[in-house]
């Protein structure tokens, strides 16, 4: 495989960082997480929302005081020639990393210090169920004022591990983070959204989580495209509990169901209707059976 570091394409065993590295022994650096798509034809693939992705990186390096070291739209133009040298045409996933190149001791964080890195793997299914199982974790998300969700940091994702390391101790499939209020925050690398009486819910971006590109867009497509009302407002624990259905989403996670929150099923325990038409419509958009939706979509091969 073929990785861009620092200005240059090379092999992923040259893609190499010093175990002095600021990135590695402070977790300094933020990043994105991309999808390609294989059209339904099977003769394209398309990457979806490029320019938010690279948008939102920009703004998260400058929030931590890094740089991109490149204008975003270059950055897209990576994404898509590093796609083309490893010649996939198949779904894909794509991660660029803004982090600290400097071995010198101490987290200090300097825009001079800034590197980039984008590497890709083939990724068809994040979660291999058709509906998953969750608990409310009992670590709480960090706090936006101690470690920036929106920022998308890496160092905030031991956070995440550990909630999802309970999870799986405990015999689920993910788990769910409350913010120090107990409000609902997001899964450990997904958004929430539920249903209550045909209308979706979902946490905003202001309950210590990541201002999600797929969230934004699932909103933009239930409303539009699906007539769907949807709500964004803090949701409770308990809520979880009584709503009609829920899924989470992402950019790995795509729209993944829930049966059950805490072993109390939602619904009948499967898919409910809404997420249902929710999921099919997210997949016919990616996969360029939605012509209306077509400017969300870059091709890699046209």
């Amino acid at each position: 495989m073929v990785t861009y570091m620092n200005g240059r394409f090379v092999e992923d065993a040259e893609a190499t960082v010093s175990v002095r590295s600021r990135a590695l022994n402070y977790g300094l650096g933020c990043f994105g997480g991309i999808r390609g798509y294989l059209s339904h034809d099977g003769g394209e693939v398309n990457v979806f929302r490029l320019d938010q992705h690279t948008e939102r990186l920009d703004v998260s390096a400058r929030m931590l005081t890094m740089s991109l070291t490149v204008e975003p739209a270059r950055l897209g133009e990576i994404v898509v020639e590093l796609i083309r040298r490893n010649g996939l045409r198949e779904d894909v996933y794509v991660r660029p990393m803004v982090m600290s190149g400097s071995n010198e001791l101490a987290p200090v964080l300097r825009k001079e210090d800034s590197s980039l890195v984008v590497y890709l793997m083939p990724l068809r299914r994040y979660m291999d169920k058709d509906a998953i199982h969750v608990c409310v974790s009992s670590w709480r998300r960090v706090a936006d004022n101690a470690i920036p969700a929106r920022a998308k940091p890496t160092a905030a994702y031991l956070n995440s591990a550990l909630a999802r390391r309970e999870a799986f101790d405990n015999g689920y499939d993910e788990a769910i983070l409350l913010t120090e209020r107990g409000a609902v925050s997001e899964g450990s690398a997904e958004h929430v959204f539920v249903v209550q009486r045909g209308r979706l819910v979902s946490p905003p971006s202001t309950e210590d989580n990541l201002d999600g590109i797929t969230r934004r867009s699932l909103i933009a497509l239930a409303r539009e495209d699906l007539g769907l009302e949807v709500t964004e407002r803090p949701i409770a624990r308990t809520e979880l509990y009584v709503s009609d259905e829920m899924f989470l989403c992402g950019t790995g996670a795509e729209v993944t169901p829930v049966a059950s929150v805490d072993r109390r099923p939602l619904g009948d325990g499967g898919v409910g209707p809404i997420t249902r038409r929710v999921k099919q419509h997210f997949e016919d958009v990616v996969r360029g059976r939605v012509a209306a939706r077509s400017s969300w979509l870059t091709p890699v091969w046209k």
